[in-house]
């Protein structure tokens, strides 16, 4: 029960078994979250600070509490991060006890208030305002970092969440200010030198030393005692004649996203590639529901066919159908035609071209107003040319390229759980800046790369298809569930082998078992063909191996 005027609630200790927790939701619709080892009980706040899950409906494996949404991670002692997407660990509060009950008062926080007086004498300069970036400036302040912090970005907004902009803002659903990480005032509370519509024309890898541009064309040099890059990746532009063409645009950034809203208005659009950034434009333009039609086109077969398995993939396609979307597969876009028009400007007649439909390898041409191009992303490595790989920058377990100069995010080919690799997922990114800002602090409590795991999870008609692991292909697969349904989880091998494990898993509404998987994963005890074969209960098996 809950006394409102003096904000406790108690609660039964029985209800809670050892090495467990439990959450009670609240008539203010807050959540108490509850750990129990032994007789040690501990009270946090019950959402996840990234998107308000619950985090009882996530499940605790060891110290470990780990959110059913996104799989940010907590320590069940202490509510520290241990694993992104969050950007913060739990508030925690007193507890009373009372012979077999506890009483929580909510009112009452445990602090540890850390100091920045560490490194108090240097300067970290960090190269890109994305997820990586931030997450770097971020954790180096809650880490105790009390030394100078420069973030240059070439855009014209503080960092901000950018898988939301191919979601929920392009949908309407959320606005522009409820995108910024750490909210608006984050540099100045931080005390963070954010300097925005700047570019690093050049970096001076064993000189530590960076060459700032502004847009007046004014340089400066400034040498950093921990210098950062993470200067994130650029759309790919596939060779097709009139991608230059007024009304063909790609989704990276915010600017991009207002672009799309403003342009698509009332037009036919049509969106080419089939991964996610494709499905996601497709699917949130649907929902603003302010296009005159959507057709997505697709050199395969399927969408996200190197993700899912075909019927999963079928599943998607059928709720992009059911919502209006038209899809034409098999096909290669040689073409975007451009029409002509006429505008009298003060007098003055012009001629304009803009965006008149796509012209398909087959001679098929399909009326458009608008093209966005899907079409991938390539690492933005430019100033790091004299160590660039075709694939990225080769950098440690902990992003080190050179002694005190990092590479992450984006552009780093970097060696997690799974092996070296680059990938471009947000979690990864915030997990890039977690751990070079432990390393830069050399905190060796916070774990290294090599413990990590990739995941990534993406939104569409307010269905959240959740992935975790790498897997080569999709093919060698198990699917159990319905995806026609969105109640499935699918598991990915790299072979047929009856004891070959798991790389990777999918999932529409399996949540906690994609959780135990992780976790499982994460620990070197995937699950093999022939476990799950035989009915393995994979959650209680991540509980066995976790005590």
């Amino acid at each position: 029960m809950t006394d409102a005027t003096i904000n406790t609630v108690t609660i039964s200790k029985a209800d809670i078994p050892s090495g467990g927790m439990k959450s009670y939701k609240q008539e203010d619709d807050s959540i108490i979250l509850i750990t129990r080892d032994d007789d040690e009980f501990r009270a946090f706040d019950g959402k996840c600070p990234h998107a308000g899950a619950d985090l009882g409906n996530g499940l605790r494996c060891g110290n470990r509490v780990v959110c059913p949404w996104h799989h940010a991670t907590f320590d069940s002692r202490d509510g520290t991060l241990l694993e992104p997407i969050a950007t913060k660990g739990l508030t925690q509060y007193e507890l009373i006890h009372d012979g077999d009950n506890l009483t929580v008062d909510t009112s009452a926080q445990v602090t540890g208030q850390v100091e920045n007086n560490k490194l108090t004498d240097t300067h970290t300069i960090i190269v890109g305002g994305g997820g990586a970036g931030f997450m770097t400036a971020d954790q180096l302040r809650q880490g105790g970092y009390g030394g100078k912090i420069t973030l240059i970005s070439k855009d014209d907004k503080a960092p901000y969440n950018r898988p939301l902009l191919s979601k929920a803002f392009l949908a309407g659903k959320m606005d522009e200010d409820k995108l910024l990480l750490g909210g608006a005032d984050w540099a100045s509370n931080n005390n963070i030198e954010l300097r925005l519509n700047q570019t690093v024309s050049e970096v001076l890898l064993n000189e530590a030393t960076v060459v700032i541009e502004d847009d007046d064309g004014n340089s400066e040099r400034q040498t950093a005692d921990f210098l950062v890059v993470a200067t994130g990746a650029k759309p790919s532009l596939p060779p097709i004649t009139g991608a230059e063409i007024d009304g063909v645009y790609t989704l990276r950034s915010m600017s991009d996203a207002k672009l799309i809203k403003a342009a698509s208005h009332d037009q036919r659009v049509v969106i080419i590639g089939t991964g996610f950034i494709g499905m996601e434009t497709a699917s949130a333009l649907a929902q603003a529901g302010t296009t005159a039609s959507i057709t997505v086109i697709g050199q395969g077969s399927r969408v996200m066919g190197s993700i899912v398995s075909e019927t999963v993939s079928n599943a998607l396609i059928k709720l992009h159908e059911e919502k209006g979307v038209n899809f034409v597969f098999d096909a290669t876009v040689n073409e975007i035609t451009k029409v002509d028009r006429q505008v009298d400007k003060d007098g003055d007649n012009q001629t304009f071209s803009n965006v008149g439909g796509v012209t398909l390898a087959n001679g098929e041409h399909i009326d458009a107003d608008i093209v966005i191009l899907g079409t991938g992303v390539s690492p933005r490595t430019e100033i790091l040319s004299e160590v660039n790989d075709p694939d990225g920058v080769q950098v440690d377990t902990h992003l080190q390229l050179r002694d005190g100069v990092y590479a992450l995010g984006d552009i780093a080919k970097a060696t997690n759980q799974m092996g070296r690799m680059r990938i471009e997922h947000w979690r990864v990114a915030l997990q890039h800046g977690m751990v070079t800002a432990a390393a830069i602090l050399n905190d060796d409590s916070v774990d290294s790369l090599e413990a990590r795991i990739p995941f990534f999870w993406t939104m569409q008609y307010g269905k959240s298809l959740r992935y975790s692991g790498h897997a080569e292909t999709p093919d060698h697969n198990i699917l159990l569930g319905t995806p026609d349904t969105h109640d499935y989880i699918e598991y990915y091998f790299d072979d047929e082998g009856e004891d070959t494990r798991a790389s990777a898993a999918s999932t529409l509404g399996r949540d906690k078992e994609l959780v135990a998987f992780s976790e499982l994963l994460r620990r070197g005890h995937a699950p093999t063909r022939a476990q799950l074969n035989a009915g393995l209960d994979i959650i209680e098996q991540a509980h066995v191996l976790s005590r």
